[in-house]
């Protein structure tokens, strides 16, 4: 009897850490095909933005070289299948708390800024997903003046 309970609990546990896997796979190509959005809005993706993207999912996700390469294969692909913005936003809304999806959009403005070049098409982008992940427009625009706060200490910092 004690072993069958203990089993239970035992697939129990692995149910729960593959659910966990799962969610944490999913919430990874959704930011990543997110982020390859707003970098590729208005053109193909940039080396630059390409670089700023792999830096991200390896130093603020833990991913080697290799799965990132992966992921950002993986992403690419549905980010080009989406047909809006809805497809992203609702599934981080889902497995993300406020704090999360303010870092998101912070992401977003990181990407679009990697080459310093930011658009409307991009700016528009930015803030309909914001809005969407009900990041306000107050957060959205201290967000950006972070990013744009954080390049301008590195390059005093370089200078």
């Amino acid at each position: 009897m004690f072993g069958s309970i203990k089993a239970f609990i035992s697939r129990a546990m692995e149910d729960a850490n593959q659910r966990k896997n799962v969610e944490q796979r999913e919430l990874l190509i959704v930011t990543a095909a997110l982020l390859i959005r707003v970098a590729t809005v208005h053109s193909e993706l940039s080396n630059i933005r390409r670089a700023r993207l792999h830096t991200i999912f390896k130093s603020h996700y833990g991913l080697d070289d290799t799965a990132t390469v992966q992921l950002l294969v993986d992403a690419d692909a549905v980010a080009r299948s989406a047909v809006d913005l809805y497809r992203f936003t609702r599934q981080l809304n889902e497995l993300l708390d406020d704090d999360g999806r303010r870092r998101i959009v912070q992401l977003m403005w990181e990407i679009v800024y990697a080459d310093q070049r930011v658009n409307e098409f991009e700016e528009n982008l930015i803030w309909r997903a914001a809005d969407l992940l009900g990041v306000s427009s107050r957060q959205r625009v201290e967000l950006r003046q972070r990013v744009v706060a954080g390049i301008k200490n590195l390059a005093a910092m370089s200078a």
